[in-house]
């Protein structure tokens, strides 16, 4: 699943990990990143992909819940052999009725989905229960009822409404434990769904936290050293989190053998494209700057579908690359800063995306210049770069920075796009990111931008009526973008940085905010 210098890391320097199941739960990622929180490194594999032999790095399996039931025909199906009596399993609703189906024991539909909050009640002794009292919240969401668990298993907890919450195999028959929850332990309604998790990867299957920031940085460092030798490496830097830690572990791993290249597209926020340079600058990096703006501006001219416009960005976004990379010689690599959702993602149980996004792989770079890939962040969420970047020593205002699309502003130009309006929605949005910046309000939002609308409204200026754009602004809290809800920011804020757009930017007399979560919206507007 990884490239070969990413498993080296993981064998060297992170010998454990915990393989996670996945049978399409929307809750799958969240239980891999619940495990890394615990300081335990895991991995996601589709649910039918499962190795013939388990690698012994693989200390423990997670078996995911499911949009299925069990008792359709469609119900997806693995050979339990594999993973029983193997290594300790944990089975997480879906999970835990397949093996109740599929050892002996009944389920059955329920009459109605059984959804929500429950109380855990009747609690047994045992370790997965350490430190969880009688009466702990749980999330419960399934559609399937166990009406009877398998002979050789035994009920540790119920709650109010069903009598089998938490159960596992008896010691004698199954001394590699397994272990199975009706209920939900990775999300935040579980109350002591951590603990859960906890006890049984650490008391249960005796992992050991050691899967920090700096391991992983010392150990892709080492395998990036022996994969790459003396080879070059090329890769494009967007100014972003993503990019530029991958580079910088690169960087420490082969020195000035990577070169960086920064396009200034046309399309950054104000004064980005030289602050971004000068902070590569400071960090030592090699980096050749490209000033494209204006063969961007011409090839978008007159095109206003968003998804047109991504393919015209990326497109000239590979041309200009590729001019740059035959000025030089002897590259054998091509960096990319692709992160674990892109992985996941792209070997999910439901097949890959409809629509791959091209700014986020680059897509036809690694076919026209003939190099291998090479992706440090290959097994990271996109938290876990940051904190990787902030054990890097990168400065502050790359790795705190917002998170920043990588069509940049022309999906956040509802229409054409013209390099004045790119001028326009420039000076708003600096406004507004200055002024979170002044109010102390930046780090405390996960992504914050300002949109240019196709519309133009009446306003009244001095004694003069004005017939001008309107900007929306947009700011919302999130870990990894996947949800989002629409940050409350203080009136008074949004009533400075209204007037000041207003007042200061000529062309715009409307703004306004916008309240929406993700989903059903998304966080961009294209």
């Amino acid at each position: 699943m990884f490239q070969n210098f990413v498993v080296g890391s993981l064998n060297k320097y992170m010998q454990e990990k915990i393989l996670i199941l996945d049978f399409g739960s929307q809750y799958t990622q969240l239980i891999a990143r619940r495990v890394r929180e615990l300081n335990i490194y895991s991995e996601i594999i589709p649910y039918n992909k499962v190795p013939e032999v388990l690698d012994p790095s693989i200390k423990a399996v997670i078996l995911s819940g499911s949009p299925f039931s069990v008792k359709q025909k469609e119900a997806l199906q693995i050979d339990l052999s594999k993973l029983v009596g193997q290594r300790p399993v944990l089975a997480i609703c879906y999970g835990a009725q397949y093996v109740a189906e599929k050892m002996g024991g009944k389920v059955e539909r329920s009459e109605k989905r059984e959804y929500g909050k429950a109380k855990l009640g009747k609690l047994s002794k045992d370790p997965i229960l350490k430190g969880i009292k009688k009466g702990s919240q749980v999330w419960m969401s399934h559609g399937d009822t166990i009406k009877n668990i398998p002979s050789d298993f035994k009920i540790l907890a119920g709650t109010e409404s069903i009598p089998v919450a938490i159960f596992r195999g008896k010691k004698k028959a199954y001394p590699t434990p397994i272990y199975c929850l009706q209920f939900h332990p990775e999300v935040t309604h579980s109350i002591d769904g951590k603990r859960i998790l906890k006890n049984f990867l650490v008391d249960i299957a005796g992992c050991k936290p050691s899967w920090t920031p700096a391991s992983f940085a010392t150990g892709t460092i080492a395998s990036l050293k022996k994969q790459l030798g003396n080879d070059r490496v090329l890769m494009g830097l967007s100014g972003g989190v993503d990019s530029t830690v991958g580079a910088e572990l690169l960087h420490h791993a082969i020195g000035d053998k990577l070169i960086c290249i920064f396009v200034d597209n046309g399309l950054l926020r104000k004064d980005e494209y030289q602050e971004v340079l000068d902070s590569y600058k400071v960090m030592g990096l090699n980096v050749v700057g490209v000033d494209a703006r204006q063969r961007f501006w011409s090839a978008l001219k007159g095109e206003s579908d968003p998804e047109k416009k991504r393919k015209i960005i990326g497109r000239v976004f590979i041309e200009v690359f590729e001019a740059e990379a035959n000025k030089l010689e002897g590259i054998k690599w091509l960096g990319q800063g692709t992160i674990y959702p892109d992985v996941i993602e792209s070997v999910s149980v439901h097949g890959p995306s409809v629509t791959i996004k091209s700014h986020h792989n680059v897509g036809g770079l690694p076919d026209k210049l003939n190099l291998k890939i090479v992706e440090p962040l290959r097994s990271l969420f996109k938290d876990e770069v940051r904190k990787v970047g902030k054990e890097l020593k990168i400065p502050k205002n790359i790795v705190g920075r917002h998170p920043f699309p990588g069509p940049g502003l022309a999906i956040r130009i509802l229409g054409d796009i013209t390099p004045e309006k790119v001028a326009l929605l420039q000076e708003a949005d600096a406004i507004f990111i200055n002024n979170l910046k002044k109010f102390k309000l930046y780090n405390k939002v996960w992504q914050a931008g300002t949109i240019l609308l196709p519309v133009q409204s009446v306003g009244v200026m001095g004694d003069e009526r004005t017939y001008e754009q309107a900007v929306a602004l947009r700011a919302v809290n999130s870990v990894d973008g996947m949800t989002a809800d629409w940050s409350k920011l203080p009136y008074e804020f949004l009533a400075t940085v209204s007037s000041e757009i207003i007042n200061n930017v000529k062309g715009i007399n409307r703004v306004v905010y916008d309240i929406s979560t993700k989903p059903p919206a998304t966080i961009e507007w294209e």
